[in-house]
């Protein structure tokens, strides 16, 4: 009985501690909050854990909102901020609201200040380009890093705790559409040259 009662117990405690590193995901991850983890054109991408973590909001130095730190919106407006300098006429809003569902494709985005395009487009994604995807509550936003003829790179911010700064998708050109191939995408928009 006694054996009985000490491999009950190890189980338990072996449970209690598999469920314990599961819900702290972070306990296995080298980076910490803010850290440098990659950046395109010099604009820095960083660590923020978890998808939900907040850790206050950035601002530029005029007052400009740049977003929640280090959200996936704060790295693309603070992308087109540095690389651009653009700043979009709202600067409020999820990742999902940077793409107008009712704006056609190539029709300008007057709440970005950008060209929008949707996935589907005559128009070829391009190096510099916001990517918008839905599919959860919030969406998610990255910059288009690389194009080729049939996939084309990403850089983005905050992916999770174990997320890569770089996601490769399949690009395909048919009937004179290109598409992105992930039913998340909804599309992408440009600054104007």
């Amino acid at each position: 009985m006694k054996r009985w009662s000490f491999f009950t117990i190890f189980l338990l405690l072996l449970s209690a501690g598999i469920f314990y590193a599961a819900q702290n995901k972070h306990l296995f991850v080298s980076h910490k909050f803010g850290d440098v983890l990659d950046s395109l054109h010099g604009v820095r991408v960083y660590y923020n854990g978890s998808i939900d973590h907040i850790n206050g909001r950035n601002r530029t130095a005029d007052g400009y909102n740049l977003g929640l730190k280090y959200q996936c919106v704060e790295f693309v407006k603070r992308y087109y901020y540095e690389h651009y300098n653009h700043k979009m006429p709202v600067s409020y809003g999820d990742a999902k609201d940077f793409f107008d569902q009712y704006i056609t494709d190539g029709d300008f985005n007057s709440n970005r200040g950008l060209r929008q395009y949707t996935n589907g487009s005559r128009s070829k994604p391009e190096v510099g380009d916001l990517l918008v995807m839905g599919g959860n509550v919030h969406g998610h936003v990255a910059i288009i890093s690389e194009v080729g003829t049939r996939e084309l790179e990403i850089i983005q911010q905050n992916p999770g705790i174990r997320g890569n700064s770089r996601r490769i998708f399949s690009l395909r050109h048919k009937d004179g559409l290109w598409t992105i191939k992930n039913d998340r995408i909804l599309g992408w928009l440009r600054k104007e040259k």
